[in-house]
Formats: structure tokens, sequence, C-alpha cells
């Protein structure tokens, strides 16, 4: 078992703690094949009845994946990067299928990845100190993890809104929208995994019991904006709406799609909008490593690493560099099916 993992039982309770906290425990290959090996491990163990996810220590959930390996994976011939999400989607979609009770701690920063963990788990529990995000179109990428399918269940536009901009949102937001299931202060994080583990059977109660009111959710007070400004599925359409609109707000929220890779945004649109009407998640799953499998190769996310993550300059040249040059034959090669061969398949 990997020391990035710490993997115990604890009374009643399966624990996993992510433990990479000098990368904000950013998943690995070996860390998502952990947590699938435990999850196995647990399904017939009678002396587990729920399973709980946190962090070891440091200032966040998970801040992702391990991108430096995905993007130097992905100027190769990108097997390591399919093998890592190959293994990270089958983790994301044996939570959402698990058939004991799951619960993630999404205290501090929870993205990309973390969100993958969380998003499928039961009972989801934000604090004070949660800042969520999918913030992945900034590097070239798309909000995968099972992005498709989640966020384009969220009220209004608001998935929409969050693939495109990567807008960080606060634990009282999450609440407001459905993606955490609880609010909890953080000091009574400890007190709520010793009395689950004691006796599952009472999470919720023992979750209500701990909850606090959260503040007002600041993007409330932006929904109708939202949901106006993105309502389109068509990337070019929202640059309209914002242009036209021209309000403080709108103009803020153009510069930021500006930074971001025009590909990957419509890649993310498309992905929602078929998401939507995906029957079942290991379908989401299967599209989701097929257009993976193609962006992690191409020039955007190799461009977007090496700006923010590598160089840290700050200022990709993405390639097409304007919506208009995103074709439709473009995103059909990027959704195109793999051969059979290397399809992914649910664990």
């Amino acid at each position: 078992m990997t020391d990035q993992l710490i993997i115990r039982t604890t009374g009643k309770a399966g624990r996993i703690s992510l433990n990479r906290p000098k990368a904000i425990h950013a998943l690995t290959t070996e860390m998502c094949n952990g947590i699938l090996d435990a999850l196995e491990l647990w399904r017939d163990d009678e002396e587990v009845e729920i399973v709980l996810f946190d962090h070891a220590e440091g200032r966040g959930f998970c801040a992702g994946g391990d991108i430096r390996m995905l993007a130097e994976s992905g100027a190769r011939d990108g097997v390591e990067a399919r093998a890592f999400f190959h293994a990270e989607y089958r983790m994301n979609h044996r939570l959402f299928s698990y058939v004991k009770p799951t619960l993630a701690l999404m205290d501090g920063i929870t993205m990309g990845g973390g969100v993958g963990i969380a998003l499928p788990c039961k009972y989801r529990v934000a604090t004070e100190n949660t800042r969520f995000a999918m913030p992945e179109t900034g590097i070239g990428l798309f909000p995968d993890v099972g992005g498709g399918w989640h966020l384009s269940r969220l009220p209004g536009r608001v998935g929409q809104f969050l693939a495109l901009t990567g807008a960080r949102i606060d634990g009282a937001e999450c609440l407001s929208l459905g993606l955490a299931t609880h609010y909890l202060p953080a000091e009574a994080l400890d007190e709520a995994k010793e009395r689950i583990a004691a006796d599952p059977s009472r999470v919720e109660g023992i979750l209500g019991q701990l909850s606090a009111t959260p503040p007002a959710a600041r993007i409330e007070e932006n929904r109708a904006v939202i949901d106006r400004l993105f309502a389109a599925d068509r990337l070019e359409n929202i640059y309209a709406a914002l242009e036209a609109d021209g309000g403080d707000w709108a103009l803020k929220e153009l510069a930021t799609l500006r930074t971001k890779s025009p590909q990957t945004m419509k890649v993310s649109l498309r992905l929602l909008r078929e998401g939507a009407l995906m029957q079942n998640f290991a379908d989401e799953m299967r599209q989701e490593y097929a257009v993976g499998a193609h962006v992690v190769q191409r020039h955007d996310f190799l461009e977007g690493v090496r700006a923010v993550i590598v160089d840290k300059d700050n200022a990709p040249r993405w390639n097409p560099a304007t919506p208009e040059d995103v074709t439709d034959h473009m995103l059909d090669t990027i959704f195109a099916p793999l051969p059979e061969d290397e399809t992914w398949t649910p664990a």
C-alpha cells in the first residue's frame, strides 16, 4: 500500500486520508489504485459500515491530479497519462456505485481530482475553509472525473459557468448548490469522525447535530445573471451575451474567459450538454476517458501546463486562439470513441 494514503479502520468506519501534503494531496495513479483496493477490501467486510475520506494534514482536501506527470506523458506517447485516467475514473465510478455509505470531508481546497472523490460520495461535508473549483480550462484540460455528469445537473447554468470560468466557490455556496450535503465548522470535524465511526447508522443525525448555519451564499446573488448570460451551448454566443451586457460583472467574467483555452471551453460545453443526457455514470466516464486520452496529447494542454505550472508566466499561447477558430471537426476528433481494445471499462 502506498504511503501517499493512510488507510485504516476506526470503529465501524473504513478511513482513507490523502497524504501528499506538499502537493495539497494531488492524486497519483498509485493513490487511485490504493483507494480502489481499499474499497474492494471493505465491500464485503461486515465490520466496515461506512467509508470516510479526509486529508492527513495541510491546507486542502485535494488539489487535483498529478498534472506535471500528465503533461510529460502527453508530450511523449501518453501511455502513463492514460493509465492515470483509467485508474482515476475507475475509482470515481466505484465510489458512485459503492454499496456502502461514503462520506467526504471537503475541508480546504477541493479541486479537480478531489471533486472526483467527493461528489460521488453520499455525504459531502463543506466547511468555512472549503474552496471548490474545476479550473481545468485554464491549463487546456476540461472538467473531467465525472464533471460532465455532476456539473450538468446543477441548477440553471451554474455548471456551465463553473466549467468555463474555473470560479472558486466556498462552503456556503457548495451547500446552496447541492454540491455539499452538510456544512460543519472545521473544529467539529474530529468529533464528527469519531461519533460516526462509533455508530455509522446515526451518520445523518450526527451531521445534522454538528451542522452550523452557513453565511449567505454569494453565488445566489448572481444566479439570475449566470443563467441569462451563460444560457448558450455555443461559446461564441456566451461571449456575445457578456459583451452585450456590458456590466462590471459580465466584463470581469468575459476577461476571465479570454484567459482560458477556447478549445477546451468548447469541449466543456459539449461535455455538459451530452452529460446531461447520459443514462448512467459508466457511460459518462467512458466518454470522458476518450476525450481525456485525446486532449492530453494536444497543444493546449501541454502549453497550459507550461504556462501555469512549469514556467509560471501565466501567458499561455492557445492554438486555436479564438472560439471561432475551434471547428466542429476539431471537437468531433476529440470526442471520437477509442478503438474497442483501448476503451475505458469499470473495475
